[in-house]
């Protein structure tokens, strides 16, 4: 027998953006019901992943299983903290240990003089960021929040978009109507193409190996990114287990992005040829290499949805733009798509209340036979009314991301195809370019207002607390 059950928002897609937005959104937009009670968004979160699943393995997508570790910009840090979930709530999962705080940052070009290093403190700021674990991050958010329903496993079958609602079929027989259906399911299940969302995708024909490793020196909170002839080349502090050795302040994940073949012949070497290459490649700046985890690997290319809404449909995250990890932009581009939409709902919303109030105050004023109650009802009655979906909204959201989405995408870009190129000519720009960098000033301290996620957004406030 088929269910239908209407709900405000329904967001497809479990992993962390979903998550955190589902949280977001049905924690922290109200409205007051007619017997004074406030009460939020309805809010139906659903995920094809398993959320009771709790063995790690390599290269699959359940967000609560997923092996890989992520450098959040400063901005994603506050903006998490600002909805509930502070990174210092993951110390209590892990012994009291906090995610690892990004002080210091090195870039290099290995074999030539491009240098650029970059310390946290001369930018008036604690930290650039924190690295986290990907699967740790998202099942602190899942168990953050009862507000809305998590409904998983369960998978989409079809959705059809109607005038004033869409309609979720899922592969239960139940359906979920809605007026607003946000996508964040990193762009795997082509329901986006299905909703009207064109794609492009340019491929890097480069492939990203990532595992963790132990080094014989500690990495005091410093980043590196390094360029290297196979590839660029990211360590970001992380103390992990390997081997039943847990590190201690000399751990690092690591990012090795190379040509596609290139990559499938490190991933066949064993362990100690593995290491000598990658010793090789990074150098000795933290020593030796002392252990190595078990690596994972996936394509990189850049995806684009040309246009991030459709009628009463928006996308999010790697639904809307998955980017190259060489400037680690794309997980925290897509935070600031979950803050922008939350931001746009609760200011109309606002609006919204604000309107229906002024109209029953101005009808009680009139003596139009309302009294007081009757128009505290009708306020209320203005809440329940509110559409999430509508045009206007789902338009001003696009707006507000696309001078962001555009820039942090063409920044990105440039970077793979600048760091990435060993065309003579090439190598030696970059290298002056990154000579320019260490030497001006002004011109790091916008890079740095730009990678720590403060370097556009509509809130004037934000690039003052960025303090840089």
């Amino acid at each position: 027998m088929v269910e239908s059950a209407a709900v405000d928002v329904v967001i497809i897609g479990g992993g962390i953006v979903g998550t955190v937005l589902a949280k977001a959104l049905s924690e922290n937009i109200s409205f007051e019901k007619a017997e004074g009670k406030n009460s939020g968004l309805s809010v139906a979160l659903i995920d094809a992943a398993d959320p009771k699943e709790t063995n790690p393995t390599l290269n699959d997508f359940n967000p609560f299983t997923d092996t890989r570790v992520i450098a959040l910009a400063r901005r994603t840090v506050n903006e998490l903290a600002d909805v509930g979930l502070s990174l210092d709530d993951l110390a209590k999962q892990h012994n009291g240990e906090l995610p690892p705080k990004i002080k210091q940052i090195e870039v290099s070009d290995k074999g030539h003089l491009g240098l650029l290093n970059l310390h946290s403190l001369d930018y008036h700021i604690d930290a650039f960021g924190q690295v986290v674990s990907l699967s740790a991050l998202t099942r602190l958010a899942a168990n953050a929040s009862t507000a809305y329903q998590h409904i998983a496993p369960a998978k989409v079958t079809g959705v059809e978009q109607h005038r004033d609602h869409v309609d979720v079929l899922l592969d239960s027989g139940d359906v979920l109507t809605t007026k607003l259906l946000i996508l964040a399911d990193g762009g795997r299940s082509g329901l986006a193409e299905r909703v009207g969302i064109t794609k492009t995708v340019s491929d890097y024909h480069q492939t990203a190996i990532v595992f963790n490793v132990h080094t014989q020196m500690p990495h005091e909170n410093k980043a590196y990114e390094r360029f290297t002839d196979s590839g660029p080349l990211a360590f970001l502090p992380f103390d992990s287990e390997i081997n039943g050795v847990k590190a201690n302040g000399n751990g690092f994940s690591v990012v090795w992005t190379l040509e596609t073949q290139a990559a499938k012949t490190l991933m066949e070497m064993d362990k100690a040829s593995f290491i000598n290459a990658l010793q090789q490649a990074f150098g000795y700046r933290q020593g030796k290499i002392l252990r190595v985890s078990n690596t994972a690997s996936y394509p990189l290319a850049l995806t684009k949805a040309q246009q991030v809404t459709s009628h009463r449909t928006v996308v999010v995250g790697n639904s809307a733009q998955a980017l190259h990890p060489i400037a680690g932009q794309g997980f925290n581009l897509g935070l600031r798509d979950l803050s922008a939409l939350v931001s746009v709902l609760k200011r109309e919303s606002v609006l919204k209340r604000e309107s229906v109030l002024k109209s029953a105050v101005s009808e009680l004023s009139m003596s139009r036979g309302v009294t007081q109650e009757n128009a505290q009802k009708k306020q209320a009655e203005g809440g329940a009314d509110f559409d999430a979906g509508a045009f206007a909204i789902v338009q001003r959201y696009a707006n507000e991301r696309k001078k962001d989405r555009d820039n942090t995408i063409a920044l990105t870009d440039t970077l793979v195809r600048t760091f990435s190129n060993q065309y003579f000519p090439t190598v030696i720009g970059r290298n002056v370019s990154l000579l320019a960098l260490s030497m001006m000033p002004q011109v790091k301290k916008t890079f740095v207002k730009h990678t720590t996620g403060y370097g556009v957004t509509p809130h004037g406030n934000r690039d003052n607390n960025a303090a840089c």
